[in-house]
C-alpha cells in the first residue's frame, strides 16, 4: 500500500534521491520548503507545500490539519525544533523521522566498526552536540508516550554537487592549476563516503516499517577509504595531479576556525560502520556506487557550467599561507 509521506525539505544532497525514489514505487510525497533550491531540479511527481523549516507557524499554517503515514525531517538541527515537531505532529504521523548525523558518535572513537551502540559523545563540534540532545529528546518522548519516532544518522553523503574536500571546488581548482592541497592529518585516516542513491534505498526501506520505530540506525556505504585515496580519485577524475601538504587538523582548524569543528570534531577520525541493523530490516540494501565514479560524477557536474565552479578567493589565500608554513 502506498504511503502518504511528508519531508520537511526534500530536495537537498541527503533527501533529493529518496525524494525521486519514493515517487518512482508510488508513494504519495509532500515536499515543505522554502521552494529556493536553485541547485537541484523540483522533484517531479511531488506535491509542493511552501512553507518555512526554522517557523512552527509557517509549517502549521502549510500543513492544516492534514495526517500521513511518515513525517521525515530533513532540517532540524536544534533541541528547539525537535521539540516543535513533537508539538506538531505527536497523533497525525504513525513515524516521525529525524535526520541526525553519525558525527554524534563519540569522538574519538574508542572501537571500530562503529554500530548504533557505539556511545554518542562530541565534545569539539556544537552541531553534533545539538543533535544529540535532540536525539535524547525524541528517546524519552518514544519511552513516555510512544511517539513514533526513528533515528537516522548518515555519515558522509554526497551527490554530484559536493565536493568533500576542505575546500570544496577550491581544491579541486588548485590541483588543477598545479598547487599543492592541504590534507589534514598524513592522510591515512579512514573515511567512509556513501553516494545519496544508496542511501535512498536503505532510507526509503524504513519508511513505513514499524520495526523501525523506536530504534536508530545509521546508513553508510561498507567502501573505506583514507582521505589521500579520496583526494586522489577526485584528482584523478579532474585530470589533475595530487600534490598534498599534510597538517594537523588542530593546526588547520587555527588558520580556517570556521572549518575547526567538522576537522576537529569528525574527519579527522577513522570511521568504520558496521550496516548490519539496517541490512536486517531493508536486505535488499547493498551501496553499488563506488567513490571514484562519484567522484567523476562531481567534476563532470561542476564542469557543466562555469557557474558552479566557485574558488573562494580567502580560503585559496589561506591554503597558500598553510603551504607556505608547512609545506617544506
Amino acid at each position: 500500500m502506498a504511503l502518504r509521506v511528508l519531508f520537511i525539505g526534500g530536495n537537498g544532497i541527503i533527501s533529493s534521491a529518496s525524494s525521486a525514489r519514493l515517487i518512482e514505487r508510488g508513494d504519495e510525497l509532500t515536499l515543505l520548503n522554502r521552494g529556493t533550491s536553485r541547485v537541484r531540479p523540483p522533484i517531479e511527481g511531488a506535491r509542493h507545500l511552501t512553507g518555512d523549516a526554522d517557523d512552527e507557524a509557517s509549517i502549521a499554517a502549510a500543513i492544516g490539519d492534514e495526517t500521513f503515514d511518515v513525517v521525515a525531517n530533513f532540517r532540524s538541527f536544534t533541541p528547539e525544533q525537535v521539540e516543535r515537531d513533537i508539538r506538531l505532529f505527536e497523533g497525525r504521523c504513525r513515524q516521525y523521522v529525524y535526520i541526525s548525523s553519525a558525527s554524534a558518535y563519540q569522538k574519538p572513537v574508542a572501537r571500530l566498526p562503529i554500530t548504533e551502540s557505539t556511545p554518542l559523545r562530541n565534545p569539539f563540534w556544537q552541531y553534533s552536540r545539538d543533535k544529540i540532545a535532540s536525539e535524547d529528546l525524541l528517546v524519552a518522548a518514544y519511552r513516555e508516550r510512544g511517539f513514533p519516532a526513528t533515528i537516522i544518522r548518515p555519515s558522509h553523503t554526497y551527490d554530484a554537487t559536493s565536493v568533500p574536500l576542505l575546500g570544496g571546488w577550491t581544491a579541486i581548482d588548485r590541483m588543477r592549476r598545479g598547487l599543492p592541497v592541504v590534507v589534514q592529518g598524513d592522510g591515512t585516516s579512514l573515511w567512509t563516503m556513501t553516494h545519496t542513491r544508496d542511501f535512498a534505498v536503505a532510507f526509503t526501506g524504513l519508511l513505513g516499517n514499524d520495526r523501525a520505530v523506536g530504534e536508530a540506525f545509521h546508513i553508510t556505504s561498507d567502501e573505506v577509504l583514507t582521505w589521500n585515496q579520496i583526494f586522489e580519485q577526485l584528482a584523478q577524475a579532474a585530470g589533475a595531479r595530487y600534490r598534498p601538504v599534510h597538517i594537523a587538523s588542530e593546526v588547520i582548524a587555527r588558520e580556517l576556525p570556521e572549518h575547526g569543528p567538522g576537522l576537529v570534531g569528525d574527519k579527522a577520525h577513522s570511521v568504520i560502520f558496521d550496516n548490519a541493523k539496517v541490512k536486517s530490516l531493508v536486505p535488499e540494501y547493498r551501496a553499488v556506487i563506488p567513490f571514484w565514479r562519484g567522484a567523476q560524477e562531481m567534476v563532470d557536474w561542476h564542469d557543466a557550467d562555469a557557474a558552479r565552479r566557485v574558488v573562494e578567493p580567502d580560503l585559496d589565500a589561506a591554503f597558500d599561507r598553510l603551504v607556505e608554513r608547512y609545506g617544506a
